[in-house]
């Protein structure tokens, strides 16, 4: 897409998402836009609407290979930089630390911006075991100004010791499966204990029912809203940071609608409940699986 064609793409403003903070406190946005599957022209679109709609946290990681559609439509868009948080994962092939600062460069590269804003470890892979060289690596890219944050991605609480004992450094966000089928109640709380964000990857639970679950649509329809604004205002209810994916701008909006949402504790519970022993999207158990 050409610059002026980009700029010719200008949905109508909304309200900029509210704001979390950091155990260090640094400003974070309370939600974010998933960006797994926007790439080339379309996908500059789709972040260039959500900026505009008043996205400020853009998730992207290395082996989505659209860090450059991402990196390109902040880079053009009619927002201030430091406002936004560029936020992208290291991959399990780079868990040495020569590799991990390697591959942090080369995600400022492919983004063509002068600075990250939050660098995660993608999985832990404790099979191969050496997510603690991969942090010490990230540890050295934040004092070097490569990234502002740094921080894990699927890191249960016995990965978040080990980090912490060998290194003395906490995670800024732990970004974790998050959604009523698979709430992971435990889990946020192990990281709110730690001084960690949590963030919800697939908080619609992507291919699966969820939003046509008779609970989600009752309570949907108390509020009059829809089943999607339910569920993303139940994950900032628990004071988790969703990141839904969305490429219409719509949906874009809708999803970013959530925050005047008051729901009660019988229906914040009766979400929770929904919990199911197999609730992951996809069977990625972070004890087990590897991703490279």
């Amino acid at each position: 897409m050409q610059d002026d064609e980009q700029r010719a793409f200008r949905p109508e403003p909304a309200a900029v998402a509210p704001q979390r903070r950091t155990a260090d406190g640094l400003a974070f946005p309370a939600i974010g836009l998933g960006s797994l599957e926007a790439r080339g022209s379309d996908g500059v679109a789709a972040v260039t609407s959500a900026l505009g709609l008043g996205y400020r946290l853009l998730d992207t990681a290395f082996i989505y290979d659209n860090e450059g559609t991402v990196g390109r439509a902040l880079r053009t868009a009619p927002v201030p930089r430091d406002d936004v948080v560029f936020s992208t994962k290291l991959p399990g092939r780079a868990h040495s630390a020569d590799l991990a600062l390697q591959y942090v460069e080369e995600s400022l590269f492919r983004s063509g911006l002068d600075h990250l804003d939050l660098v995660l470890i993608h999985w832990p892979n404790p099979r191969i075991g050496l997510y603690t060289e991969a942090w010490r690596a990230l540890v050295e890219a934040r004092e070097r100004g490569l990234t502002r944050m740094i921080g894990v991605s699927n890191f249960l609480p016995d990965h978040l010791d080990r980090l912490i004992d060998e290194t003395g450094v906490a995670p800024a966000v732990n970004q974790i499966e998050v959604h009523p089928y698979f709430p992971q109640l435990d889990l946020q709380a192990e990281n709110a204990r730690r001084g960690i964000l949590t963030e919800g990857w697939s908080p619609l639970g992507r291919g699966t029912d969820l939003l046509e679950h008779p609970v989600v649509r009752r309570i949907a329809e108390a509020h009059a809203v829809s089943p999607a604004q339910i569920v993303l205002a139940w994950s900032v209810t628990l004071g988790v940071i969703p990141l839904p994916r969305a490429a219409d701008p719509s949906w874009q909006a809708e999803n970013l609608d959530v925050f005047a949402i008051q729901l009660s504790e019988d229906e914040v519970a009766a979400l929770s409940g929904l919990a199911r022993p197999d609730g992951r999207v996809s069977g990625q158990d972070p004890r087990t699986h590897e991703e490279f």
